[in-house]
């Protein structure tokens, strides 16, 4: 009768192994397509230089934010800001511009301009959200 428990282990052993693999591959399955929470990734960057000295830039973005946030930008990259910032049009306070370069709201709170020495100036301004 010795023969039955060390089946019976063995048979165990076997079913925790499978669950094991089972678990990762379903966990890699899962992450995979996913954002790790308060990081954001481009999806989509359409560029138009059809007119002379200005480029017509649209981006894309997709963002797994906590609570409390929203897609927004920082440092001219997709980022996760708080949401009071989009909310109230403050956009400069989520620091949307490049190193270097002065933000400005549009007189509408609208956008905002990022302008640099030369007369290099981009102009943002966010498309509204659409209703879900």
């Amino acid at each position: 009768m010795q023969a039955g428990p060390r089946a019976l282990c063995a048979a165990t052993g076997a079913s925790l192994c499978c669950l094991c693999l089972l678990w990762l591959i379903y966990a890699h399955w899962l992450r995979e397509g996913q954002l790790a929470v308060g990081t954001c990734e481009i999806i989509t960057l359409n560029r138009d230089s059809s007119q002379p000295k200005r480029m017509i830039a649209r981006q894309t973005a997709r963002c797994a934010c906590r609570r409390g946030q929203i897609a927004g930008t920082t440092r001219s990259r997709p980022a996760c800001v708080d949401a009071r910032i989009v909310k109230s049009r403050q956009w400069c306070e989520m620091t949307p511009c490049s190193e270097g370069e002065i933000c400005s709201l549009l007189f509408n709170r609208s956008g905002w301009t990022c302008s640099k020495g030369g007369g290099r100036m981009k102009t943002v301004t966010p498309l509204p959200k659409e209703p879900s």
